[in-house]
């Protein structure tokens, strides 16, 4: 019985649901072999059959075909105003985004998906803007051919002869949703050509001599096929990951140049990734001959490095002067497998018979390596390239390494004359005008003075070493082949002198970044703050960039992060703020901030701006927009790989940062609630029984006044007073505690005497205080203290009425006060039995009583040790516990002294002063 194979489309969105992209719209492609098989008629059909569903389908940009029947199926469907773009003289008609995005329907209709926007539109291309509508949620309908897939490109090219320049990357083409075939035969559609449905007259019958012939259109169409194929594949193979044969160890390797054909290459070389379904990566070799390459160049270069990218290769770059050494070696180090290369790119430059292709040498190099040797025949419309010739030194002289050089030569003709005084031979004399040359060529720059060197060397020593002296002759036959070696060695020596000086200077610049990377990494774990992430990451960026920067940092309001007012960071006192800081510019890094991609200078996104943006981002979480004045220098592709990176650290520490706070939050809440379910845990008994015991006593006074008499009465009003207190104090000590939980506590410091902060509060204490023996032992000297004498009453109260609930009646509580250095001690002690050691650690906790649990069977909630131990803490000192001689417990706290004068008395408060 075979295997009943799901649906394609069934299984892409069910790969959709899988990735989590229930909030992003969803793209559908309607894809043809050639113009005119029916891709936007097969577009406005099914739109109408979902707005029969009852989905809002506005029409974003319908392409103004010359074909009734397709314009016909645009009746009665809402269209947005097109955006009109005057350019050259011509009113060009481009889809309005923000009309879109303003009026945000379910589904949009856009056609031509390879579309190149006009010049001043927010993207350079279509598929740009269809991705923004993708990413506010609005489902998208767009129609694309085979030749404007970016990877087919040369293929189609050579197929039909015609290069097309409206090109999107294979990936838009492979996450999209869902991809409809629309397909014609060819004769069809020659068919429909002759009919005039498709083109005019005059241009269906040029387009019938060129490109729509039987051979071509079968040919394109089997390409549709095919990698419409290739696309089910490469579903079904990320529904089911766990296939033995879907990973595997091919490594592709690209190199990158300025040569026109070099897109074609790249593009070879990313469907062979593809088809082994392995890693791909685009390596470029910097040597010193990039410095003399042309503003062309340069941007055909970045255009390649971006192409790269597109096709999904991960870009490499190295620094050296033997290219074919260099790939070897990143071959060997990086596991490659497999080496594309272009034809221009195999023959080295050199003179003489015998010479090594730049393919032999490689394969030579790196014998293991398959290497595949593209044809690179040029489009006529692409200029002859010619490659860099080996890098030669520029012909530089100043007047400082001129004289550098004339002093250099005159210590040599001093030394060797003294080397011939002493009797040295000629071959000595000529190692120190080389070594003279050597230095030369160290000090100076460029080869100019180097050059000098070594001919002024040969002539010199001819002048003044040979015979005849002080001659340019020479008798001795030998002497021309001596002064011809000796030029060569002085050239020689000095050309690997530059070289090795070229070699250094580089190796610093990427150690100098690379130390930059390894600081930005140390300091970043080394802050704990927002700001200070983001003051490391501009210092950081200063210092390897050296161009001015403005950093947007974000921040949450309403559950949603958003852009702060921008910070800049100016190196140069020549770039205005105003040109770093307009709104044209935060609309920029607006625009980057919610689309999490990068903007501005040098992209094909809002490339009029003044600053190259770029999201410092960790995943989908945006933290903030740092934008780069580029001053018209895009950044190379070292230099921007390192922005990256460093970037990429910022977000994860800012990442690490916000997930530490939220954790403290997290936990502060947690606490909190604990704090208020232990709270009404004990509320609900230690509140019900005075106020049961109130209302009862009450209700006795109330509804039975003649049968009591005056001693119970009096007894009754009594108990309805002390538990009134007992609740009063309650909420003191709930209030207090609240203050402090939340922070907002604050003290109230004066000069007070704690004597008779002490004598207040013992008025205030519990009415149970008859029934022990309580002493206020006063300081023999008058101190005065800096407190808080409200906060320090309570602290007072409730000790000693902590010690009255925890001792048998008749028991001692003694206040004792006095002078230990410049600090006054306040001591409350009793006689009772004590506090075990067991307990003595936690009895300043929340809810903490004497049974060491949370006390909800007698009247005390645990809150009194804790209020003082905070109050006291507050004041800076600490409460402390301790047993009391001979038994007993006894807490005591410091408070510093402020002023003390002579005084003594003692008070029982049974009995009075005496």
């Amino acid at each position: 019985m075979s295997e009943r194979r799901r649906d394609p489309e069934s299984l892409l969105r069910s790969l959709k649901e899988q990735t989590g992209q229930s909030g992003r719209g969803r793209l559908k492609i309607f894809f043809g072999y050639a113009a005119g098989v029916g891709k936007t008629y097969a577009m406005l059909e099914a739109a109408r059959q979902v707005k029969a569903q009852g989905v809002d389908v506005v029409i974003g940009y319908i392409e103004p075909h010359a074909r009734p029947q397709t314009m016909a199926l645009t009746e009665g469907l809402v269209s947005l105003p097109v955006r009109t773009v005057t350019y050259k003289g011509l009113s060009l008609k481009e889809l309005d985004l923000d009309q879109a995005l303003k009026r945000r329907p379910q589904l949009i209709l856009v056609d031509e998906l390879a579309h190149t926007n006009a010049p001043g539109s927010r993207h350079l291309k279509r598929y740009q803007d269809v991705e923004e509508l993708l990413k506010a949620g609005i489902d998208v309908y767009s129609t694309v051919n085979v030749q404007h897939l970016e990877s087919l490109n040369d293929i189609v090219a050579s197929i039909t002869g015609i290069a097309v320049r409206e090109r999107i990357p294979d990936s838009v083409f492979d996450e999209a949703d869902r991809v409809e075939l629309v397909d014609l035969e060819p004769q069809e559609l020659i068919q429909r050509l002759n009919q005039g449905l498709v083109y005019r007259q005059g241009q269906a019958q040029k387009a019938l001599s060129s490109f729509f012939t039987v051979e071509n259109l079968t040919a394109l169409r089997e390409i549709a096929l095919r990698r419409t194929a290739d696309r089910v594949m490469r579903i079904t193979e990320k529904v089911r990951p766990q296939a033995s044969d879907y990973y595997t160890d091919e490594h592709i390797l690209v190199c990158l140049s300025a040569a026109p054909t070099n897109g074609r290459i790249i593009r070879t070389a990313a469907r062979l990734a593809q088809a082994f379904k392995g890693r791909f990566t685009a390596l470029f070799v910097e040597t010193p001959a990039f410095g003399s390459m042309t503003d062309a160049d340069r941007r055909r270069l970045r255009d390649h490095i971006h192409l790269a990218q597109q096709l999904g290769a991960q870009i490499e770059l190295l620094w050296g002067e033997d290219i074919p050494a260099q790939i070897a070696e990143f071959a060997r180090l990086a596991g490659v497998s497999k080496i594309v290369l272009g034809r221009s790119n195999t023959r080295r430059p050199g003179w003489g018979w015998g010479k090594e292709s730049f393919s032999e040498k490689l394969s030579a190099l790196a014998p293991n390596l398959d290497i595949y040797i593209i044809p690179d025949k040029q489009n006529q419309s692409d200029r002859p390239y010619t490659p860099p010739k080996k890098y030669i030194p520029a012909i530089e002289i100043r007047l400082k390494d001129l004289g550098i050089t004339l002093v250099t030569l005159a210590i040599c003709t001093l030394l060797s004359l003294g080397f011939r005084q002493i009797g040295f031979s000629e071959a000595n004399i000529i190692t120190v005008y080389i070594l003279g040359v050597q230095i030369v060529a160290i000090v100076t720059r460029g080869q100019g003075c180097s050059l000098i060197a070594s001919l002024a060397a040969v002539l010199t020593f001819n002048f003044v070493f040979t015979e005849p002296r002080f001659t340019l002759a020479a008798y001795d036959e030998g002497y021309p082949v001596t002064f011809v070696i000796m030029f060569a060695a002085g050239l020689l020596t000095s050309s690997l002198a530059g070289k090795i000086k070229r070699h250094a200077a580089q190796s610093a610049q990427t150690a100098y970044r690379m130390k930059v990377l390894l600081e930005t990494s140390q300091q970043l774990q080394q802050q704990t703050t927002h700001q200070g992430l983001i003051d490391v990451m501009a210092k950081q960026l200063l210092k390897m960039l050296n161009k001015p920067l403005v950093i947007y940092d974000s921040e949450e309001r309403r559950g949603q992060r958003q852009l702060t007012p921008p910070c800049v960071y100016n190196t140069e006192a020549s770039v205005p703020e105003s040109e770093l800081v307009n709104p044209n510019e935060q609309a920029v890094a607006d625009w980057v901030f919610r689309n999490n991609k990068r903007a501005g200078a040098s992209t094909a996104t809002l490339g009029s701006a003044r600053c190259y943006y770029l999201a410092i981002r960790a995943a989908d979480t945006v933290y903030g927009v740092v934008g780069i004045a580029l001053n018209g220098e895009p950044l190379d592709p070292f230099e921007n790989n390192l922005v990256l990176s460093m970037l990429s650290e910022g977000a994860l520490a800012l990442d690490k940062e916000t997930l530490a706070r939220r954790k403290e939050e997290a936990q502060m809440q947690v606490k909190n609630e604990q704090l208020r379910a232990n709270l009404l845990r004990s509320i609900s008994h230690d509140l019900r029984t005075p106020l049961t015991s109130i209302s009862g006593n009450a209700g006795i006074l109330l509804n039975s006044p003649q049968s009591l008499d005056s001693t119970r009465s009096r007894q009754l009003i009594a108990d309805i007073a002390e538990d009134s207190a007992w609740l009063i104090n309650l909420v003191e000590n709930l209030l207090s505690i609240t203050k402090i939980e939340n922070g907002t506590m604050s003290l109230n410091l004066q000069t007070e005497l704690m004597e008779e902060v002490i004598t207040e509060a013992l008025q205030h204490i519990s009415r149970h205080r008859r029934e022990h023996h309580i002493v206020h032992e006063e300081c023999p000297q008058i101190v005065l203290v800096r407190i808080d004498s409200q906060l320090m009453m309570q602290v007072i109260i409730n000790l000693v009425n902590n010690a009255i609930q925890y001792t048998p009646e008749g028991s001692r509580i003694t206040i004792r006060s006095f002078l230990e250095g410049q600090e006054l001690v306040v001591e409350v002690a009793d006689d009772g039995p004590g506090i075990p050691d067991a307990m003595k650690e936690r009895i300043f906790d929340l809810f903490y009583t004497s049974r060491g649990q949370i006390a909800d069977s007698r009247r005390g909630m645990g809150l009194g040790l804790a209020l003082c131990q905070s109050i006291i803490s507050a004041h800076g000192g600490r409460l402390a516990v301790r047993d009391n001689v001979p038994h007993g417990a006894l807490f005591s706290f410091r408070c510093p002294a402020e002023e003390v004068c002579a005084y003594e008395s003692t008070v029982d408060f049974n009995r009075g002063r005496r």
